[in-house]
């Protein structure tokens, strides 16, 4: 692993210093001020999730029972400046960030879905915030950054799931040298968590990672990724896509996804022995879209992540609540979205899916199974004053058997009521 990190970091210093014919991002800098950029996102989040058959959910012993249900409301105000690159060989630029989130509802018996930090007596904080920023630099085309960053790598995702995303500290290298190929290298020594405004919440000792993705053509793409959690876990993920143009307003996307996680070191997250891979196949036809998946899980034990930031999942049967996921589960999916857009209604869009799941090994001899519902509507305001403010519902039914219950949780009715309202300053 460590041979393959510096051998992709030399060769992306060794494009960036090379003499490109055609002109780069950097050559075409317009100066650290001018390319600046200062954005407001707001979030709102209401989520509630109701526990059936009675479920007591208390995560901890200084919270109330919550008598089957919790609740959250509250909202989170993104503050995001991003500086242009100095002129010059070598650009240099800052990035900084405010979050904050003020609670807006919830109380002590209800209080624990991932939206806000607790004091000792299992209360949510009123208000939460923290703040960070990043120094960088760029040679051509390869950006050098270091400090307080959002991540999306398939080994190492910052999750942004809830009213404020994580937030990882620590050095990327994104070189973009050669067309339609992307090359990162990366060392994290910290992430914080959704709930929380330390630096290190989730208590990572040291994440390395590296991955390569390649456009071969128009239709057809695939990426390969790889992570060394020291002391937790090592991971590899492979990724391709394939989209074929069949007549006008119609098409086919193939996409697969798998990754492979074993324990490593001292073992802090556990033993871990598992293989995760799915593949969906999705016809399009005008403002239709058709999709079936399916996911299977095999090995020692169940996938594993979260030390390596909560959205490190990219599989398609990963949907609202469940990531149907467990030890030698098998899971398919069927799913229908529409674009009201080509009814005359920009900017209105709906989706609904099922996902069915079993064979899942609980280690008591009886199979678990479990299935998911999910149904959304998005819409987002097109123009005016208030364009781009979206409005979206987010619906789950999440149902197992009881050997599932007692492993994965409570069956409930997962409901997610999110408004944005994103504002360029500058």
């Amino acid at each position: 692993m460590q041979v393959m990190k510096w051998s992709v970091i030399a060769l992306a210093v060794a494009a960036g210093t090379s003499q490109m014919a055609v002109a780069s991002s950097q050559s075409e800098s317009n100066g650290f001020i001018e390319d600046s950029s200062f954005n407001i996102f707001n979030r709102a989040l209401y989520h509630n999730r109701d526990y059936k058959n009675g479920a007591d959910t208390t995560t901890d012993d200084a919270s109330d029972k919550r008598n089957g249900y919790s609740e959250e409301f509250g909202l989170g105000i993104r503050l995001l400046y991003e500086s242009g690159f100095t002129q010059g060989t070598v650009g240099v630029g800052v990035d900084a960030h405010s979050l904050s989130s003020i609670k807006l509802d919830t109380g002590k018996g209800r209080a624990g879905i991932g939206q806000f930090s607790k004091n000792g007596e299992g209360e949510a904080e009123d208000t939460q915030s923290e703040v960070g920023g990043a120094i960088k630099f760029r040679i051509s085309d390869t950006v050098l950054k270091y400090g307080n960053q959002m991540v999306a790598s398939p080994v190492f995702t910052t999750d942004d799931a809830r009213i404020l995303p994580e937030v990882a500290t620590g050095t990327l290298l994104t070189s973009n040298e050669i067309e339609g190929l992307e090359l990162t290298a990366g060392r994290f020594t910290a992430i914080s968590r959704q709930t929380a405004t330390g630096r290190d919440g989730r208590e990572l000792t040291e994440a390395n990672i590296v991955g390569a993705s390649y456009s071969f053509t128009d239709n057809f793409s695939g990426a390969i990724h790889a992570s060394d959690v020291e002391d937790h876990l090592k991971k590899k993920y492979i990724n391709l896509n394939y989209n074929l143009p069949l007549a006008e307003n119609q098409a086919l996307n193939f996409d697969f996804n798998a990754y492979k996680t074993d324990d490593d070191g001292r073992k802090l997250s556990g033993e871990i022995d598992n293989k995760l891979w799915s593949l969906a196949a999705a016809y399009s036809l005008g403002a239709h879209t058709f999709t079936i998946a399916h996911q299977r899980s095999s090995g020692d034990t169940a996938y594993a992540y979260g030390i390596d930031g909560g959205g490190t999942i990219w599989t398609a049967n990963s949907i609202q609540y469940s990531d149907f996921d467990r030890k030698d589960e098998r899971s398919w999916q069927v799913r229908y979205d529409l674009n009201m857009a080509e009814y005359g209604v920009p900017g209105l869009s709906f989706m609904t899916r099922y996902v069915y799941g079993d064979n899942i090994d609980t280690g008591v001899g009886e199979e678990g199974k479990e299935h998911e519902f999910n149904f959304e509507t998005k819409y987002v305001i097109q123009e005016g004053a208030a364009k781009d403010l979206s409005f979206r519902l987010r619906s789950a039914i999440w149902r197992a058997n009881s050997v599932q219950n007692d492993e994965y949780g409570a069956d409930n009715n997962d409901f997610r009521l999110i408004v944005e309202y994103p504002l360029s300053v500058l």
